[in-house]
């Protein structure tokens, strides 16, 4: 049999065309649908090229968020597009199931290669929400295989996200995000995040980052000895956390959270669902850290989301029992290592390589940095905080005291005026409340100080705006 190889055309849409369709059956993620029934419509991206978005209408907007952390290559990358075609021609899909193909294994291998000490193992997923679920499941059969069942439980930070699955949800440390679905799996357990800018809040030390950095880790111990060393089996915290406002951590937090985990018998997951592959300028940022995790989570930026790829890289430790004799992991997904996206995820990290990506960010942070710290003469900025091409600003009422702006404030704020209008002066990024008020940004990894300036412009007119409307 011959296989076609004529293209059907479908018909060019016109914006009203496309408006109505989406109205009609488009479900948006995290998103209110009433944009949809009773407003005018949503925004309709058609286009990418380098740091650059265009809609519908032909309008240009900055990728201030990299699509969703995701681009990191840029956009209109063409030799991503024709790896993934050249790809599919030779085989388009093929189950990891107790097969393998070539793009996988040399994905996993080089994956590793990044990886640091012993992490050497990769177990594929699609996205970042099945890593973090195939971590925890991973983490409670480790224990059970060691004869300790009762290692079940988790521990992440206040306000943390860590995914969908009713797993990854029970990681999740955003109240908001589960009430609607519980009860959801039990084990989770919170401890504070590392929020310095709202430390005092926390009844935690204020007088330098170390101390609080100190603070911060031990409440992970008091969690620990709180439920019982022999009921929790891992630790997930993200490097740099995302949900909240970009909160790096403090001196020392990553090693001393280590030590605890050692002390009690306890998994550190790294989660880089956003942080790895060059977000802070580093192929995993557990590296410009300086710890060691049992394992990583990544997604993302592998394939700078050309095409969807996640994974959880293990160590040997826990790989070991899985080694030898008739004992599987049973879990996987369908489409965990696709043959395409691990081509693609080869030839972005090829790019990454060649252009040197992360050793860009480490040199251009600092600007990037100083950059938006001038946005603090203005009245409604309280902080500036982030690391690598990752940075939050967060948004108050009063600079002196910090006092945040409540709920309605923030949804008049936020979903009334700073979304649109950051959109409406060309600049694409978030506006987030899942936590105290702030604008995130992670751009894609290509850009410089000249866009760095044009960001910092545009961020200042629409948040002077902002102020005189408060």
């Amino acid at each position: 049999m011959s296989l076609s190889t004529e293209r059907t055309a479908r018909p060019a849409r016109s914006e009203s065309e496309l408006q109505q369709m989406a109205k009609d059956h488009l479900w948006m993620h995290f998103a209110r649908q009433s944009v949809m029934t009773d407003g005018p419509g949503v925004p309709i991206i058609v286009k990418g090229e380098g740091h650059h978005i265009w809609d519908s209408q032909g309008r240009k907007y900055i990728d201030g968020l990299a699509g969703l952390f995701v681009v990191a290559a840029g956009h209109g990358r063409r030799r991503l597009a024709e790896a993934a075609g050249r790809q599919a021609e030779e085989l388009a899909f093929f189950p990891l199931w107790s097969y393998a193909h070539p793009a996988a294994i040399e994905l996993a291998d080089r994956i590793a290669s990044y990886a640091p000490g012993d992490l050497n193992r990769v177990f594929f997923s699609t996205g970042g929400g099945e890593a973090v679920e195939t971590a925890f499941k991973l983490a409670k059969y480790y224990w059970k295989i060691q004869g300790r069942p009762s290692k079940h439980k988790v521990i992440s930070r206040s306000v943390a996200y860590h995914g969908t699955p009713q797993g990854a949800l029970a990681i999740t440390g955003i109240p908001a995000m589960k009430e609607m679905f519980e009860p959801v799996t039990p084990g989770g357990f919170r401890v504070p995040n590392t929020n310095f800018y709202r430390a005092a809040d926390m009844g935690a030390p204020t007088g330098s980052l170390e101390e609080f950095g100190a603070w911060a880790a031990d409440r992970i111990e008091e969690m620990i000895l709180f439920e019982g060393p022999e009921t929790v089996a891992a630790v997930f915290l993200e490097p740099v956390q995302n949900s909240g406002g970009c909160f790096p951590p403090p001196p020392g937090y990553f090693q001393r959270v280590r030590q605890i985990c050692d002390k009690y018998d306890v998994l550190l997951v790294s989660d880089e669902v956003i942080c790895a592959f060059g977000r802070i300028g580093h192929m995993f940022a557990c590296d410009a850290y300086g710890y060691q995790p049992d394992m990583i989570t990544f997604a993302k930026a592998v394939t700078s989301g050309y095409a969807p790829l996640g994974g959880t890289v293990v160590s040997d430790r826990i790989y070991e029992p899985f080694a030898h004799g008739d004992r599987s992991f049973p879990h996987g997904y369908t489409f965990g290592g696709h043959p395409v996206s691990a081509a693609v995820a080869l030839e972005n990290l090829d790019i990454f390589e060649e252009e040197g990506l992360a050793e860009r960010v480490r040199e251009n942070s600092p600007v990037f940095r100083s950059t938006l710290e001038k946005l603090t003469d203005l009245p409604i900025v309280g902080d500036v905080r982030g690391d690598g091409y990752f940075f939050g600003i967060e948004l108050v009422k009063d600079k002196t005291t910090r006092e945040t702006f409540d709920d309605d404030e923030s949804e008049r704020l936020l979903r009334g005026f700073l979304s649109k209008a950051l959109f409406e002066a060309g600049l694409y990024c978030r506006a987030d409340d899942r936590g105290d008020p702030v604008i995130q940004l992670a751009p894609p990894l290509t850009i410089g100080p000249a866009e760095f300036d044009e960001i910092e412009q545009i961020l200042r007119g629409v948040l002077t705006e902002a102020w005189t409307r408060l």
